[in-house]
């Protein structure tokens, strides 16, 4: 299904974990790592075509996730042509995406690599939201810097929680009284939480 200019509708997905790291899949047999992503098939809206890919590429499922955001328009790519089928050259010219961004909700272990008999990789890891997109492949390094741009705006905030003392308070005795200005005891450690 290629609209008139030639691109073929797609989705594209950022999935991040509770420390906003993001997921990226070693293609099967290769050495180049991507997002996961897929085509949209005739009927399906963007969202039906990203929970499909989804479990069919990690053998994750709606339960496993949360939709963050989408990015608002279509981002396009170009393939280049000696990695375009013979009989599809002249027609066919890339991908235009609908990306979301994903908030993992399950554990590691629920991902399958092997959810389907074609899978799609053979590795995974976490990786810094913005890792150097050298691991993927040329054509593809400018849709995933407008998407991670686009998206960048909505990761969530992560709760550092600060087992310490807040900054201002004063220790206490062991009779329960704050202690004394000048006091033996040491003063409580800065606050840890990170800016922003």
């Amino acid at each position: 299904m290629l609209d008139r200019e030639g691109f073929r509708p797609n989705v594209g997905i950022i999935l991040l974990n509770q420390r906003n790291e993001v997921f990226w899949g070693k293609r099967i047999r290769t050495h180049s790592w991507q997002f996961p992503q897929g085509g949209i098939k005739h009927g399906e809206t963007p969202e039906q075509a990203m929970f499909r890919e989804l479990h069919e590429e990690v053998g994750l499922t709606p339960e496993h996730v949360r939709i963050i955001a989408r990015t608002r328009d279509w981002l396009r790519y170009e393939v280049p042509e000696h990695f375009i089928r013979r009989d599809a050259r002249g027609h066919y010219r890339g991908q235009k995406q609908i990306w979301f961004l994903l908030q993992m909700l399950g554990r590691d272990c629920d991902m399958n690599l092997r959810a389907t008999d074609h899978p799609e990789f053979d590795a995974w890891r976490w990786n810094e939201y913005w890792v150097p997109l050298e691991a993927v492949i040329e054509f593809k390094r400018g849709v995933y810097e407008m998407a991670l741009t686009e998206l960048a705006r909505f990761l969530p905030r992560i709760n550092h929680h600060n087992r310490y003392l807040r900054a201002g308070m004063r220790p206490m005795h062991r009779d329960r009284t704050p202690a004394a200005h000048g006091s033996d005891e040491a003063a409580p450690p800065p606050e840890l939480d990170s800016p922003g």
